[in-house]
């Protein structure tokens, strides 16, 4: 597709140029419209403009017309007191989406080819990435890898997407790293805590392990074979204890009968001496002998009581001293490891929760891996596929190569043949290079590059700078 017809009137500081379907050169000094021409094309095709000012200076409308060899027409007219106008015909029926349509005719190299020489080389990347004919929108990411990541920058082409996405620089690399150095503190804590517990900890058994009931089953063990110590003790006591207790009495019955012995001479004296208490004396005599009996019953009384709490309390130790003390060592071992391995419990849980976090890391770490893998498989993937306009077209680590070298490493010529190329990749689209500034190109590459446009039957408008005070236009 060629263009037949150029019309512009009262747009940026052209008051009305016409040019036909032949390549032409436009030539002059500054400010006598080259660049204008070149900026109406642009907006008519785009419908932007890095000028403040679209309309001329004083007029109320500006407009441009193109007609093509196929059919097409756009007519795009500008307004400063009413809203603007756009038609958009192809062989006189209007065009549903006119602005889509449009961007579907032409690359933004056949824009601006040399300004696509002077560019860094991110920025010729970017522009031959742009190329690639892919469709994909942000189902696409959210279907590959489960998220739409915020700090991608989904304006560039879907390889520098993925390119961002597993970068080094990029967040998902970043928390793969943080991931792991947090398993590796988690797994130092683990080990940490690991040597301190005992190899095949059975924790459920300790959880559940009653150890107080433990104890009260010991101090029962040992309160019997106490109780049978005691009573073979008291038994073997048995015989002095007895003797003790008839020692005690015959000491109380002699010292009684010594007292009474004692006050019977006592009353026989005083009987001769006091014979007026005769009576008295031989009435208070014949009473001690009952007297006596009745402190040897009370004495008979108070052994047999005392033997009998003591063959009360030998009869209780007889019931222990036949019997075996229980072997209470086996028990005392298993409480003794009871209470070791329960203080291991708390440490074993914290162990367990990190254990268990570990595997959560791990898996987040693994997430990331297959994200990061996924975003440099996945080019190779699309180039299969997509719809690539220039022959040679590799791309290699997100770096477009042309014939194995990157566009940046190209020569001025071969960048600006690049352009032509991609000019002529749409079969349908608009054959037409606009070329602003030529006079920045080598006398060389300028005609290399208008013979080349011949050569591939492509249609350029194109502008350089001379002394001439006028704009002149040559047809090429």
């Amino acid at each position: 597709m060629r263009t037949t017809k150029i019309k512009i009137r009262n747009l940026f500081g052209i008051t009305e140029t016409e040019l036909d379907g032949r390549s032409v050169e436009l030539t002059g000094a500054n400010g006598v419209g080259k660049t204008s021409v070149i900026d109406a094309l642009r907006y008519a095709l785009t419908n932007k403009s890095d000028r403040d000012i679209i309309v001329r200076q004083g007029e109320k409308e500006g407009e441009i017309l193109i007609e093509t060899d196929t059919g097409l027409s756009i007519d795009r007219k500008k307004r400063t007191e009413q809203a603007d106008y756009k038609s958009v015909k192809e062989n006189g029926k209007e065009v549903m989406a006119p602005e889509n349509f449009l961007r579907q005719l032409f690359t933004p190299l056949q824009l601006d080819p040399v300004a696509f020489t002077l560019m860094d080389a991110k920025s010729k990347n970017r522009a031959i990435l742009d190329l690639i004919e892919y469709d994909w929108d942000l189902n696409f990411i959210n279907d590959k890898f489960g998220e739409i990541p915020s700090w991608i920058n989904y304006e560039q082409n879907i390889l520098e997407v993925l390119s961002d996405m597993q970068s080094e620089n990029g967040q998902w690399f970043k928390e793969r790293q943080n991931v792991n150095r947090d398993i590796r503190n988690k797994q130092a804590f683990i080990e940490d805590i690991a040597k301190d517990i005992p190899a095949d900890y059975q924790a459920e058994k300790w959880e559940t392990y009653d150890l107080g009931a433990a104890y009260k089953k010991l101090e029962q063990i040992k309160e019997h074979n106490s109780r049978i110590e005691r009573a073979r003790l008291f038994r073997s006591s048995y015989d002095s204890k007895l003797r003790k207790l008839e020692a005690d009495k015959m000491i109380e019955i002699s010292a009684e009968e010594k007292a009474i012995s004692t006050e019977r001479e006592t009353l026989l004296s005083d009987i001769e001496r006091m014979k007026a208490q005769i009576k008295a004396s031989e009435d208070k005599l014949a009473g001690l002998s009952g007297k006596l009996e009745d402190k040897k019953a009370l004495a008979e009384s108070r052994f047999n009581e005392a033997k009998t709490k003591l063959d009360a309390d030998m009869s209780v130790a007889d019931e222990y001293t036949d019997k075996q003390p229980i072997d209470f060592a086996e028990l005392q071992k298993e409480v003794e490891n009871a209470e070791e391995m329960k203080r291991h419990l708390n440490e074993y849980s914290r162990m367990k929760g990190m254990q268990s976090e570990l595997e959560e890391l791990k898996a987040q770490s693994d997430e990331y891996t297959r994200k990061i893998e996924l975003a440099r498989t996945l080019p190779g993937e699309i180039l299969e596929t997509a719809k690539i306009p220039i022959e040679g077209f590799t791309v290699q680590n997100g770096i477009p190569l042309i014939n194995g070298l990157p566009v940046a490493n190209l020569s001025e010529g071969e960048q600006l043949s690049l352009c032509v190329d991609v000019a002529i990749s749409k079969p349908n689209g608009l054959q037409v290079i606009l070329i602003d500034g030529t006079e920045k190109l080598s006398s060389e590459n300028r005609e290399k590059l208008y013979s080349k446009c011949h050569e591939k039957g492509i249609q350029f408008i194109a502008t350089r700078t001379t002394d001439s005070s006028e704009m002149e236009v040559h047809y090429i």
